[in-house]
């Protein structure tokens, strides 16, 4: 079976099978790794700062296996710049699609988009959180690789601390961007999906001030629990706090609509159907009038 084709009515997509691959392992790394995301349209290099796979909230769709001991539990600096290095570098000489998991790249897809923070947890909890996005921006600048993105993968709930807010300064300042995840629009549906004692509205908040700083993505995860896709009542109320955002200065340059695409945690989630998500996508564009973009589950 090949990559597949296929025309929707926001434009034609294309299932590929190294979008499916999203490991956070390459090699002997610990901390750094490679995906070609459907998100980036391109080249991720991801950087794991949770390598002990620990979370403040635990997402009845998330993918990371939890099971399984951690190699690391803290994260060594310097052999992660390394391991950035080492990565940039495959990527520059195209060494990287030489690999079984990236040969069938497209020629399109061979592009680097973006350095993110992401991994195994929450990586604004990273003690060092600070000092490491400072590192990378610094070998990013090195390597003359202004036109590739910094970007934040995060559940916002760190926002209020100072060192945080000052890694965002330090994102801004070098093509960096946020990708803060919103996926409820009500405190009782929030802790049925994301499961924590963080309050729904300190995340809003969060959001909220991050986005009149500087025009942020909003990352929504959508999907079928017990068999159930949202209520309609619940997605009338994420758009409200969308609405929300906007009216109290933040800016939304768009807002990423998503389903589960990997194996997820609970055997009681499910992915939404095409349909679905696009349904979602038609009524954010329509409540808010933001951009929204979708993306789908397996073999969609």
């Amino acid at each position: 079976m090949g990559d597949e084709l296929r025309t929707t009515d926001h434009g034609p997509r294309t299932t590929l099978f190294v979008h499916r691959d999203h490991r956070r392992n390459f090699a002997q790394n610990l901390y750094v790794y490679a995906v070609v995301s459907r998100r980036s349209k391109g080249v991720s290099i991801g950087v794991n700062l949770n390598p002990d796979k620990v979370c403040n909230f635990d997402c009845v769709y998330c993918q990371v296996d939890r099971k399984t001991p951690p190699l690391v539990r803290d994260v060594d600096e310097v052999r992660l710049l390394d391991e950035l290095d080492a990565m940039l570098e495959l990527v520059r000489t195209g060494r990287l699609f030489e690999h079984e998991r990236f040969r069938q790249t497209p020629p399109a897809l061979r592009r680097l988009n973006d350095i993110a923070f992401s991994g195994d947890g929450e990586p604004t909890t990273c003690p060092r959180f600070l000092e490491i996005v400072r590192a990378v921006a610094d070998l990013k600048r090195r390597r003359g690789l202004d036109g590739v993105k910094l970007v934040l993968i995060t559940n916002a709930t760190m926002f209020g601390r100072p060192s945080v807010a000052e890694a965002l300064a330090v994102l801004d300042a070098n093509n960096g961007e946020v990708w803060a995840k919103l996926e409820a629009g009500t405190e009782a549906y929030y802790q049925q999906i994301d499961r924590t004692t963080i309050p729904f509205r300190r995340v809003l908040n969060n959001i909220t001030e991050a986005a009149r700083a500087r025009p942020i993505v909003i990352q929504a995860l959508f999907l079928r629990l017990h068999g159930n896709p949202p209520p309609a009542a619940e997605l009338e109320a994420f758009c409200d706090r969308l609405s929300e955002i906007l009216k109290a200065g933040g800016k939304i340059k768009l807002v990423q609509v998503y389903t589960v695409a990997r194996e997820p945690a609970e055997s009681y989630v499910d992915a939404l159907s095409v349909a679905e998500v696009d349904a979602i996508v038609e009524l954010v564009w329509r409540r808010t009038g933001l951009a929204a973009e979708p993306f789908y589950g397996p073999g969609n």
